[in-house]
């Protein structure tokens, strides 16, 4: 018979079992339940709820249990719907009927609601690791490259030359933000369920400060209703993961991008890439197109869960039981993305020789030369119409701003000396950009030691 079975005349239809059962997904909670339960019999233990020869008796049961469970010889059961029954029938089997007094001022609510909490605990800590993993391949790929200049783009268009470190560090500071939301569900997380029992307290004299301080939340929920209710930390949590992927997938479409023939930037290392079963000469960038497109199915998981959410009353309603796949889904996929585009950075090559080539035939300089007009006197609107139509002029003539001859910039605008062609190399555009945040290397250098002591880097 079910555990709570004794109301009921008839067998559950089989249907019915499967279609409400959880324990397919949930059984990866067993560690949290079984750390909660052991909390929860020793303060009831403590409080004199059950003997202490109770207490001692569940609480060695269930340390076996975890071992047995651990070393992959126990096997859950359908018929236990999920992984709180499962516990409760294998530790009835081994310790006998005592085992039934573990669930004494408790619910399944505030049972699975301590469960994830506890499960999410340690999931942030495991994704905030993996962040700063990446981070970490950034800060040594750009330290690896500081002289390295790249064209800067807006609208995917050339603009103005920048630093490769400057571009990587950018990533860095994104994914700092990503360890902040993280850091936040984390505070958020911290507050114990155990004790709102199914939706409005027990009974018993219970002790959950003692249970609260065992699990180590530094507070408790005040509201029963909203102890076995509240999935509001599983949003945060879904956001912070959600917004993670936007930025791994904005990576990657650099990535992509970069590696293609056409870029020729990176090349990406076998050991991340992957070939063609019909093209011999392919190598595909299938790391960072995943990751792109696995970005998808998080954004997913967030949205599924705003809409589980949207209509419930309280307290507890069965559809929170589809707060778990989504939840186990997202961390199962941001952290293996958060990992392998660590490996990715962290093994490129930077092909420096076609960057060098790509910034020897732009017009990323042209901001430059109207800056250097508007020294000379010449107003900024009027300079941006002069370097403009010089623009022309070299596109016609099939040569970049480089490209041209004195005489001609001197007919655009009598100003123009020959030191103009100094200024206009990638290197002095880069340099000149010394403003805090800039892309000069004075400032790139002191951006890097910023995010180093900022991020927690070595």
């Amino acid at each position: 018979m079910k555990l709570w079975g004794g109301r009921f005349a008839e067998d559950t239809d089989e249907l019915v079992l499967k279609y409400t059962a959880s324990i397919s997904f949930d059984e990866r909670l067993w560690p949290y339940d079984i750390k909660g339960s052991i909390a929860h019999a020793r303060m009831l233990a403590q409080c004199g709820i059950i003997s202490p020869a109770e207490g001692r008796q569940i609480i060695e049961g269930l340390e076996n249990l975890a071992e047995d469970i651990a070393a992959g010889e126990v096997t859950f059961s359908l018929d236990d719907e999920d992984i709180h029954m499962n516990i409760e029938r294998l530790l009835t089997e081994r310790i006998g009927a005592v085992a039934g007094k573990l669930h004494t001022g408790r619910s399944r609510n505030d049972q699975v609601a301590l469960d994830m909490h506890m499960f999410v605990r340690d999931a942030v800590s495991t994704v905030a690791d993996a962040v700063k993993e990446l981070q970490t391949a950034l800060v040594r790929q750009a330290e690896n490259h500081m002289d390295v200049i790249i064209p800067g783009f807006t609208h995917l268009q050339r603009a103005q030359p920048i630093l490769l470190s400057h571009h990587l560090l950018a990533y860095v500071w994104m994914l700092e933000r990503d360890k902040s939301r993280l850091s936040f569900v984390a505070d958020e997380v911290d507050r114990m369920p155990l004790g709102a029992g199914a939706l409005a307290g027990t009974t018993f004299p219970i002790d959950r400060k003692q249970v609260a301080n065992e699990l180590e939340f530094s507070s408790l929920y005040e509201n029963s209703l909203d102890a076995v209710s509240d999935r509001d930390y599983l949003l945060d949590f879904l956001f912070a993961i959600s917004t993670i992927m936007t930025h791994l997938s904005r990576l990657s479409e650099e990535l992509i991008l970069w590696s293609t023939e056409e870029f020729g930037w990176i090349e990406l290392a076998d050991e991340f890439a992957t070939g063609s079963s019909m093209m011999p000469q392919k190598k595909n960038p299938d790391v960072p197109e995943l990751v792109r497109g696995k970005s998808g199915r998080v954004f997913g998981h967030l949205m599924g869960m705003f809409t589980v959410l949207k209509g419930l009353p309280l307290a507890y309603n069965k559809d929170l039981q589809e707060d778990k796949e989504g939840v186990f889904d997202a961390i199962d996929t941001v952290i293996p993305a958060l990992k392998l585009m660590a490996g990715s950075i962290s093994t490129m090559r930077i092909r420096e020789g076609r960057l060098a080539d790509a910034l020897a035939c732009d017009f990323s300089n042209a901001t430059d030369l109207a800056d250097y007009l508007v020294r000379k006197g010449i107003p900024f609107r009027q300079a941006h119409a002069i370097v403009g139509q010089l623009v022309q002029l070299a596109i016609l003539q099939g040569t970049n701003l480089n490209g041209l001859d004195l005489g001609t910039m001197q007919a655009a605008a009598s100003v123009i000396e020959s030191d103009v062609y100094e200024l206009l190399q990638p290197e002095t555009v880069v340099a000149a950009r010394q403003s805090r945040g800039g892309t000069a290397p004075t400032a790139v250098q002191l951006q890097l030691a910023l995010a180093k002591e900022q991020c927690g880097l070595e």
